[in-house]
């Protein structure tokens, strides 16, 4: 049993001894105690007041004695008006890190059955990756690997935007403005060359925009009738058509922009199981809406029209297709859920994508389990909030977006000169340097980013990020590699630190006893990081570990202390946090040195 567990059944137990009363494991409920206070859990009496029939801080008492008197684990307690504040002793603490230093599958919950899906990425090929999409690869990928953590089977899926009005933008820039220019050509990655051309169409239109103005035209009859968005709409049904010439030019550029994706996901150090492609879906859907029409859960409009109403739920009707029965978003969206589901029968499903898309999603998923599908409650769309810099808002269109590419490597850059100015690459050669200032630099973009809550709107601040000191990821890194250092020296003096080494040690000093709690804590912040599909659960929990360890470097001694089992206690503690806070900086995505 945990710690948890043994005072829970201490407290029924108390409760049928002094009030003849049973309750049930889910009326008791500990919280950890707060920092002002003494205690390690507390109990809340207040709401046993009936069962006890004796003031609250009177029954506080009373059970706290029990505890004491009847359970290995509680060695005093105190009571704050109705709040019984228990300490757990520190030979309890002794056992649960031996249990833990023991485990060799810490951090790793028992498999539970369920499969889940992440779909996150979702890339657009007339563009490269930007800024919003580090986040959302990073926010992708961590999720996925901390659900991994709580026990599922998850496949990382990506749907990728290769089709549509905005592709072909990019293509009919090509084609007028190109002149026969290649990735190998022009020295540009392929996902760069495209976006070049997606900017090349803008200023051009824009430009015949403002002529047809100069004839005459109103500014929306202008944005209509400009030779190059009329070119665009005719390409796109070319494309439909399967147009020989349109189809080979599609195939070349996206060939591009794959293996300029492929480069940068590795650099991201994200990937995924399965890609779906909306040249692939685009045309789903259409079998639901005549689904959803027999079953009554759609409506024909005198237009033709399919629609859904919602207004039962919060929301208001919603058309699934046009009365011409060409498809909207939503159409497709509804025939890509399926489509998944066939492939894999997940239990859950996860999007994740921006917030400005939250209507479309709750529209989504209320028509998925409106139609009964087995999967409907178990769709989830994490919603994140934007990421803007100093600067201002980005826009592909206009150029104005920072690529990722440029955003990684100016970290990396930034995380070498910080390092050298610190002097902390003393006795690394070249490779082994660029290798750190890579590990600092994406640590400390993908922490930052990761740190905030996903629902929150951010400012990132690349100069904040890699710092050393403060909630960075550079400052856990640090904390691994001191430990590292440690480590090494104890294997150089022979100390053994395993449990034999120890063995025997029957005091603890306060920091060592803090130390085991925040170590002790990590599994139930992985479980929550998953319930609520946050890392940044997680990020803060290896920050308050990192910050801990410090303290407790700071306090005590460890190569200077006399007792070789106390010695020996403190370096496997050390041990303990290390391999802590490396395997939650993995289930973030960041690497951690063994030296710096």
């Amino acid at each position: 049993m945990t710690i948890e567990q043994q005072i829970i059944t201490g407290i029924k137990e108390a409760f049928q001894t002094l009030f003849s009363h049973e309750l049930s494991a889910g009326e008791l409920v500990l919280q950890p105690t707060r920092k002002e206070f003494e205690g390690t859990f507390t109990f809340v009496v207040f709401p046993f007041a009936k069962v006890t029939k004796m003031a609250p801080e009177a029954s506080g008492i009373k059970i706290g004695e029990f505890l004491k008197a009847n359970t290995k684990v509680v060695d005093d307690y105190n009571v704050v008006k109705g709040f019984l504040n228990i300490s757990v002793g520190k030979n309890a603490w002794l056992g649960v890190f031996d249990s833990l230093y023991q485990n060799p599958d810490f951090g790793q919950l028992p498999k539970n059955g369920q499969k889940v899906m992440v779909e996150y990425s979702s890339p657009n090929t007339n563009k490269p990756l930007h800024l919003g999409h580090l986040r959302n690869n990073f926010l992708g990928y961590s999720v996925s690997e901390i659900l991994k953590a709580n026990g599922y089977d998850v496949i990382k899926a990506n749907l990728v935007n290769d089709r549509g009005i905005h592709i072909c933008k990019s293509m009919v820039a090509y084609r007028h403005f190109g002149n026969g220019e290649t990735p190998e050509s022009s020295g540009l990655k392929g996902d760069h060359l495209a976006g070049k051309y997606y900017v090349i169409f803008d200023q051009q239109y824009k430009k015949q925009i403002q002529e047809l103005a100069e004839k005459g035209q109103t500014e929306d009859q202008a944005k209509k009738n400009a030779p190059l968005i009329l070119e665009a709409q005719e390409m796109l049904l070319k494309w439909e058509a399967n147009d020989p010439e349109v189809i080979a030019l599609w195939k070349t550029m996206n060939t591009w922009v794959y293996a300029g994706f492929d480069a940068t996901y590795k650099k991201m150090g994200v990937d995924f199981d399965k890609f779906y492609y909306e040249s692939d879906t685009y045309l789903l859907g259409k079998d639901i809406v005549d689904e959803g029409l027999a079953k009554e859960v759609f409506f024909k409009k005198t237009d033709g029209s399919v629609w859904v109403d919602l207004s039962s739920e919060g929301l208001d009707e919603k058309l699934v297709l046009r009365g011409d029965g060409t498809s909207v978003y939503i159409t497709q969206d509804m025939g890509t859920c399926d489509l998944k589901y066939q492939d894999f029968e997940f239990d859950k499903s996860v999007y994740v994508v921006g917030n400005e898309q939250d209507y479309h999603f709750d529209v989504l998923f209320k028509i998925m389990r409106k139609l009964g599908r087995p999967y409907g409650n178990g769709l989830y769309h994490l919603s994140y909030g934007m990421v803007d810099l100093p600067t201002g808002k980005m826009k592909s269109r206009e150029g104005t977006v920072v690529d990722a590419d440029d955003l990684m490597q100016e970290m990396i850059d930034t995380a070498e000169s910080h390092t050298k100015e610190l002097g902390k690459i003393d006795g690394f050669n070249a490779e082994e340097a660029a290798a750190l200032y890579e590990t600092l630099g994406m640590g400390a973009l993908k922490y930052f980013l990761l740190k905030v809550d996903p629902k929150k709107r951010m400012l990132f601040n690349p100069k904040e990020s890699i710092e050393f000191q403060g909630n960075t990821g550079p400052f856990i890194q640090y904390s691994h590699a001191r430990i590292a250092a440690i480590l090494r020296k104890a294997d150089q003096l022979g100390v053994d630190f395993s449990t034999n080494g120890y063995a025997g040690m029957d005091k603890l000093e306060n920091a060592e006893r803090e130390l085991i709690v925040v170590l002790y804590d990590f599994e139930k912040k992985i479980k929550a990081a998953g319930e609520e599909f946050s890392p940044s659960l997680l990020a803060q929990y290896l920050f308050d570990l990192a910050k801990e360890y410090n303290r407790f470097y700071a306090d005590l001694s460890i190569f200077n202390e006399s007792d070789p089992k106390v010695q020996s206690f403190r370096i496997a503690l050390s041990a303990m946090t290390a391999k802590t806070i490396k395997a939650g900086m993995k289930l973030l995505g960041i690497n951690v040195p063994d030296r710096m």
